[in-house]
């Protein structure tokens, strides 16, 4: 016999997904951002987005 839907370890578990990619997309927003700091700071002209946006772009 299955077992009854349990509706709340389900909704937990999409919540900490949702909550985890949102903080790989944060991480990834700052790491840009350091990137482009120490660039201007080492006076080197801004590298732009990176090269995970040029990836992103060749997939799709």
């Amino acid at each position: 016999m299955a077992f009854k839907p349990n509706y709340n370890q389900q909704r937990a578990e999409r919540t900490r997904a949702k909550q985890a990619k949102q903080d790989a997309k944060r991480r990834e927003k700052e790491e840009a951002a350091a990137r482009r700091k120490a660039a201007l700071d080492a006076g080197l002209p801004d590298p732009g987005p990176g090269p995970a946006a040029d990836e992103e772009h060749a997939e799709g």
